[in-house]
């Protein structure tokens, strides 16, 4: 019987150690990604593509974070997107900032908030945080709204939805005039409210890829909202081209199982 516990209890520490070790492996990707009427001018245009940084908790949050940092900072990419949940407890904010003094994109950082960033969350210790300072930092934030800017002689949009706004359309935020559009949105739900044309492409967080998965015969059992169609990864559909983050932070534990922590750079590719 003794055997058998000390067994356990070995299986069970083993276990943790491992998620503990998963939640700081992050995963460091370049893809290039086809995109439906992509002008030639912009291909090769290069997205760099965070999430989920929930930075303040007792967790390796800062650490992933400053891994994709110490990577992206010897590539070139034209913009750096952020799609949501950037704190979770109010202490974060000055890591935040460190972290954006440190990137260089050649056309702006973009980011919107996510459901921890205004306390819409079942955490109950969350918050919501003062990001006015946001702006000063050479970041744009959108909240629900766009920026444009010329970059090769095209005219490109990054439009932002705001979690707090759930039934308000997004689409009314495309600009039909711009060569590239691109939305970033923190629930990959609202891709569904779209039609084909608004956006080229659309840019999510939020899931964790699950965070906690448990292999099945029928695939991943996701522990982390539970029902998602599109958990992670690029999605060609008929409203655009979607990349799921699964973000660099963990929300309520810190671990991860089978859902490492992500950053990517998005090279959009003409496909006429």
């Amino acid at each position: 019987m003794l055997v058998a516990l000390v067994a356990v209890a070995a299986v069970a520490a083993a276990g943790l150690g491992w998620m503990l070790f998963e939640a700081q492996w992050v995963e460091l990707r370049e893809l290039d990604v086809p995109v439906e009427g992509l002008p030639e001018e912009l291909d090769g245009f290069a997205v760099l593509h965070l999430s989920d940084f929930h930075l303040g908790t007792i967790s390796f949050n800062g650490r992933t974070l400053r891994k994709a940092l110490d990577w992206s900072a010897g590539r070139q990419v034209d913009v750096v997107a952020i799609t949501g949940d950037l704190v979770s407890r109010r202490r974060g904010e000055r890591m935040l900032r460190g972290a954006l003094a440190r990137l260089r994109p050649r056309h702006g950082i973009y980011a919107i908030l996510g459901n921890h960033d205004v306390a819409e969350t079942r955490d109950p210790f969350s918050r919501p945080s003062d990001l006015a300072a946001f702006r000063n930092d050479g970041a744009c934030l959108l909240e629900h709204g766009s920026a444009s800017f010329e970059a090769r002689g095209r005219t490109v949009q990054v439009a932002g939805a705001d979690p707090r706004r759930l039934r308000d359309p997004v689409a009314p935020l495309s600009d039909p005039a711009a060569d590239l559009r691109i939305l970033l949105v923190h629930y990959p739900d609202a891709i569904w409210s779209l039609a084909p044309g608004d956006f080229h492409v659309i840019l999510a967080g939020h899931l964790h890829g699950g965070q906690i998965c448990l292999p099945t015969p029928r695939g991943k059992l996701r522990l982390e909202h539970l029902r998602a169609p599109l958990w992670e990864g690029i999605h060609e559909l008929p409203v655009g081209t979607l990349n799921v983050s699964r973000g660099l932070g963990t929300s309520f534990v810190p671990l991860r199982l089978l859902a490492r922590p992500e950053a990517a750079i998005l090279r959009l590719r003409s496909r006429q």
